[in-house]
């Protein structure tokens, strides 16, 4: 069955510890304390958002942010920043503001925070933000760009699953893209038999840590409250970011291609093919 393992928490983690325990072997690890000395960490707060940047107009992605079609991974609705935190605030809400770069439009927020010294090879001008209510959730991906993910979650909770690389063939990853249907904490081992053979690791993120999630792995997110995440990432190396980019290629050119030509067709034979490959890794075993 299923297994998840909690993720290593570390109050005080050095820069050689880290690279030596967690950035080399490619293991994850929650940082308790690595953004302590950032303002954001004691002045960002849903009334502060509001009150400075709440006239902005946000893209806001819903559950059908991947429905099959022309619109397929395209934000489907605008709303002022303000209005939009105030209806994730009300209650259960599966509407999320996800890869957008605040940070270029709300003037001095980057200042709030800054890069780690816990490594080297920063990729972001300005880190994407994330912004969920109470239950919306980020279906289980890795990161279409390769690279290592310092992701810091502010004001509430977030249930956090990861998987390795390793165990990726046993997730029914569909063709030409970096996602998985496949929702671990509620595993449908009669529609999909090979998550039996998955063992994951899972943490619960809480305001003010940051979770290391090394290049490649999947995650699966769960905003227990309504909350937003900051993402600062790390190149990995050459090979991989080569990587990246023939994944952002394929993304933009065959799957949503696809995607605006076939629609629900495409999606039909993706899943298919992802049952074809997971059959074949579990019966590897």
């Amino acid at each position: 069955m299923l297994k998840l393992i909690p993720i290593d928490r570390r109050t005080g983690l050095t820069r050689d510890e880290f690279i030596e325990n967690y950035l080399k072997p490619r293991k994850p690890v929650v940082f308790t304390d690595l953004s302590k000395n950032w303002p954001a960490v004691h002045k960002w707060t849903f009334e502060y958002m509001i009150e400075h940047f709440g006239d902005l107009d946000v893209p806001i992605v819903d559950p059908n942010y991947h429905k099959p079609g022309a619109n397929y991974m395209k934000s489907n609705l605008t709303m002022k920043f303000g209005e939009y935190l105030k209806t994730i605030q009300q209650g259960p809400s599966k509407l999320r503001i996800f890869l957008w770069n605040i940070m270029e439009h709300a003037n001095g927020l980057a200042a709030d925070v800054s890069l780690p010294t816990i490594c080297d090879g920063w990729a972001d001008k300005y880190p994407f933000m994330f912004f969920g209510g109470a239950g919306a959730v980020t279906g289980t991906h890795y990161d279409i760009d390769c690279s290592h993910v310092f992701h810091t979650h502010f004001l509430t909770r977030k249930h956090i699953v990861l998987f390795s690389p390793e165990q990726g063939p046993y997730l029914y990853q569909h063709p030409f893209t970096v996602q998985s249907p496949v929702n671990p904490l509620q595993p449908d081992y009669e529609k999909y038999p090979a998550l039996e053979n998955l063992t994951g690791y899972e943490t619960i993120l809480t305001h003010g840590e940051t979770l290391f999630i090394p290049a490649l792995w999947w995650h699966y997110i769960v905003y227990m409250e309504a909350g937003f995440s900051l993402s600062q990432r790390s190149i990995d190396n050459p090979l991989t970011m080569t990587r990246g980019l023939f994944n952002i290629a394929r993304h933009f050119v065959v799957d949503k291609g696809m995607n605006a030509l076939v629609g629900p067709g495409w999606k039909e034979w993706k899943e298919k093919e992802s049952y074809k490959r997971a059959e074949k890794a579990r019966a590897s075993q």
